[in-house]
């Protein structure tokens, strides 16, 4: 009788440990969020910006007073009246295009960080867990891929893909999945020596729900905080592959391009840079203030880690 006991109970206290376990996380999570504003002012300067930037960047096309590709106004208007930014070279008016910029900025930074992190935590759990000859060869392609400076494999990239929204998606992608690879797999390779992992293979759970129901869960707060600090990367590197040229299409209004365009115009309407130049700045600002104390709240140990 003892013999067949004492597996049940083995399996009981390696389902329970774990749920323990994932229940005092949630209500750590939670306390952290309640907290956040008074534990970390800048986070929350941060947070209020970032707030601003997804406000205008969903409500673009009913914020921006003009359509932000037409060209039928006088050129080179100062700011004031019915233009706050004023008109750009082409007769554009600056403020609508910087409206819509963000909305592409936002587009661009969530989809690539959330496919790029998504990606590449899935790899580096895959990896860690199982180990071998697989965690080898997959290392080493990361390797590989990190040896390169971003920036010059992100215009080798465009130069061969071709200049458009997408690609410069794709682009990011492969930029932000190796790191985050790295940096979840090293999570998971402490994750899989505690104690409670231990319990559940004991009661033979299966590697498929071992993964799905703990070692995901407890890698998310890793999982967070490389996508919040990432998301000021991808937006400065699209505006930089816009500024060169090969982001986003001209008439497209992306903060880079807009720079590009009043490369030759400064002296005669600074405007035209000044107003893409400070959204872009403070976008960067407010989401790199906000990725840093979701980190230093979520996980400390990853102080100093991102994308580039």
């Amino acid at each position: 009788m003892k013999t067949g006991i004492a597996p049940r109970e083995a399996q009981r206290g390696g389902r329970e440990a774990p749920r323990e376990e994932l229940r005092s996380g949630r209500e750590e999570l939670w306390n952290v969020l309640r907290n956040f504003p008074r534990r970390q002012p800048l986070g929350a300067i941060g947070g209020i910006l970032v707030a601003l930037l997804v406000f205008v960047g969903l409500f673009a096309p009913w914020l921006a007073p003009h359509n932000p590709k037409a060209a039928g106004f006088d050129p080179y208007l100062p700011p004031g009246g019915g233009f706050p930014f004023g008109t750009d070279h082409l007769g554009r008016d600056v403020l609508s295009r910087v409206i819509w910029g963000a909305r592409l900025s936002l587009y661009v930074g969530l989809t690539s960080v959330g496919i790029g992190v998504t990606l590449g935590s899935l790899w580096g759990v895959v990896t860690a867990f199982f180990g071998g000859l697989w965690d080898t060869v997959s290392q080493r392609v990361v390797d590989i891929l990190m040896a390169f400076p971003p920036i010059i494999l992100a215009l080798g990239l465009m130069a061969v893909l071709g200049q458009s929204v997408e690609n410069v998606i794709l682009t990011l992608t492969v930029l932000l999945t190796p790191t985050a690879a790295r940096t979840i797999r090293s999570t998971v390779l402490g994750i899989k020596e505690m104690m409670y992992i231990e319990a559940a293979r004991a009661a033979g759970l299966p590697s498929r729900r071992l993964i799905a129901r703990h070692i995901i869960p407890n890698a998310m707060a890793t999982y967070l905080v490389l996508f919040s600090v990432n998301i000021a990367y991808a937006i400065v590197v699209e505006a930089a592959l816009s500024f060169l040229g090969l982001g986003a299409p001209p008439d497209e209004p992306s903060w880079g391009g807009m720079l590009t365009g009043a490369a030759g115009h400064l002296e005669r309407a600074p405007w035209i840079a000044l107003f893409p130049g400070a959204a872009l700045s403070l976008s960067a600002f407010g989401l790199n203030l906000l990725g840093d104390a979701v980190r230093d709240l979520l996980d400390p140990r990853l102080r100093g880690t991102g994308s580039g």
